[in-house]
């Protein structure tokens, strides 16, 4: 299902920039507010954790996000995986879940280097422990 909406160049331009020069800890994405082109909304500097990540998700509107999640291995030493969040709360308007879900591919398909995605609709799904368990085993 595709929705016509556009991808703003900056989305890739600032994901390459936490992939290859590591600049951020992590990029949301949002529909503008004629839900015709995704953009971004906010980045954080290289270093900032996790949680500060999952507080700034929005509880009652859907989010595209990008993090690059650390952690440390089992086996020994720090790994990191390039995650990609498909926000979308149970309290968030339909059209907005809808559109969102049409939206996904098109961005998702520019941000090559992904490692895992997550498709989270409540906080217990983008908890740390629950996505350090699924980076884990990938």
């Amino acid at each position: 299902m595709s929705t016509g909406v556009a991808v703003n160049d900056q989305c890739l331009e600032v994901f390459n920039e936490l992939k290859l020069g590591k600049k951020y800890s992590y990029i949301i994405y949002k529909l503008n507010e004629g839900m015709t082109e995704i953009v971004v909304e906010k980045t954080a500097d290289a270093g900032a954790p996790y949680s500060e990540f999952v507080g700034c998700l929005p509880a009652t509107d859907c989010r595209y996000c990008v993090f690059d999640f650390k952690y440390e291995h089992a086996e020994g030493g720090e790994r990191n995986k390039i995650l990609f969040v498909s926000w979308s709360p149970d309290d968030a308007k339909i059209r907005a879940k809808m559109t969102y879900a049409g939206s996904k591919d098109a961005i998702r398909r520019k941000l090559v280097g992904v490692h895992t995605e997550i498709q989270a609709t409540d906080f217990s799904e983008v908890a740390q422990d629950t996505v350090l368990e699924k980076v884990s085993r990938v």
